[in-house]
């Protein structure tokens, strides 16, 4: 190996680290003393500041009971963030993970209360895979409308977003799915054998950490494998990084589009149905809880790599149980956490901007050197 070869490794390796570790460590830096900043301009004093701090790490990790909500908050955050993650990997900016968690979590609510009287070995898979497949045919609609028509999925899966909160609502008041003797759109419950278990009930009912947390850990080493062990990952890879190349070398573009769509929204249809076999027990209008939304920052925050999402997810499930914490010893409003979490965004991509405010983290380039 020549001592160029060896040097272009060097200096692509620092540049790997530096976009998947450095950049988002200081984005998540950047915007909590932005949040501190801004807390200060609105009139609140140096020691709730302080006070509220810790009360989001206290909130976060502080106790089993903090590291249980983060848990549970992660699960649904880091399986849709995998799937678009995955879409972005393959050069689609599917936004409409949010319609995909709708629908998936509905198919496995109505597919848990179907199989009512049937062993939790079946109800519990059936109702899971019920979740993933429907979110996978909803998002392969604009996976299907870009292969075919060219129209842009950042469209069309925005409008199959509002489109999933209508045809829910519809479906919420219809008799096979609305819950008996209720007149406000509520699904009916799906039973026990269906629901993912709790895993700490035995030290205190409380716990909601449920086994969902064990298929985001499965999904996570799947979609490693898929994006970098597989032929179709290489194949979304490749359309991701230059499409025209890919067509040349003779990949079927359409199809990529297509099965691409389909994973990511397989991925985020099981976050609805981790949502609601896990937590909810039921489906109603506001049950996704913009799962699908946050899910964006997730992936752009894990650099749209499996561990880095689920470290992203993670991060973000901290950021809202923490949150809760904070408003509660602290009197800082929760909307803080969501201004904290916009803020990450905007510093994630703008990594040029994060390169300038924290310079000491960065490798610097010579004149003409390789760009970062």
């Amino acid at each position: 190996m020549s001592a160029t070869t060896t040097l272009t490794d060097r200096l692509q390796g620092r540049a790997t680290v530096e976009d998947l570790v450095i950049v988002p460590l200081f984005s998540v830096a950047a915007a909590l003393i932005l949040g501190a900043l801004i807390m200060l301009a609105t009139g609140v004093d140096p020691g709730t500041i302080g006070r509220s701090f810790l009360a989001l790490l206290r909130g976060s990790v502080g106790s089993l009971h903090a590291v249980s909500e983060t848990l549970t908050a992660a699960a649904p955050l880091v399986l849709a963030g995998l799937g678009l993650a995955l879409g972005f990997r393959a050069g689609l900016f599917n936004i409409g993970a949010e319609g995909q968690v709708v629908m998936g979590g509905l198919a496995a609510v109505v597919a848990g209360f179907s199989l009512t009287g049937t062993p939790a070995i079946i109800a519990l898979p059936a109702s899971l895979l019920a979740g993933a497949l429907a979110g996978a045919l909803y998002a392969s609609i604009a996976g299907w409308l870009r292969a075919a028509t060219g129209a842009h999925e950042v469209i069309s899966t925005i409008m199959l977003n509002l489109i999933s909160y209508r045809l829910l609502d519809y479906l919420l008041r219809t008799p096979f799915i609305q819950k008996e003797g209720r007149d406000d759109p509520i699904s009916k419950s799906v039973p026990d054998a269906a629901e993912l278990p709790r895993l700490l009930s035995f030290i205190d009912p409380n716990l909601r950490v449920h086994a969902g947390i064990f298929v985001v850990l499965l999904m996570v080493a799947l979609a490693y494998w898929v994006l970098f062990r597989s032929k179709i990952g290489f194949e979304f890879r490749a359309a991701g990084e230059n499409p025209v190349a890919a067509r040349f070398a003779g990949m079927n573009a359409s199809l990529t589009i297509i099965l691409a769509m389909g994973f990511a929204g397989a991925l985020a249809g099981l976050a609805g149905a981790n949502q609601v076999l896990g937590v909810l027990d039921r489906a109603t209008p506001g049950f996704s809880a913009g799962i699908g939304f946050d899910a964006i920052a997730v992936a752009l925050l894990g650099r749209s790599h499996p561990v880095g999402v689920l470290f992203a997810g993670l991060l973000f499930g901290a950021l809202e149980a923490g949150g809760r914490q904070m408003q509660v010893d602290a009197g800082v409003s929760i909307d803080l956490i969501g201004i904290i979490q916009a803020l990450i965004i905007v510093f994630i991509a703008a990594p040029l901007l994060v390169r300038a405010l924290f310079p000491i983290g960065f490798e610097r380039r010579k004149p003409g050197g390789p760009a970062p």
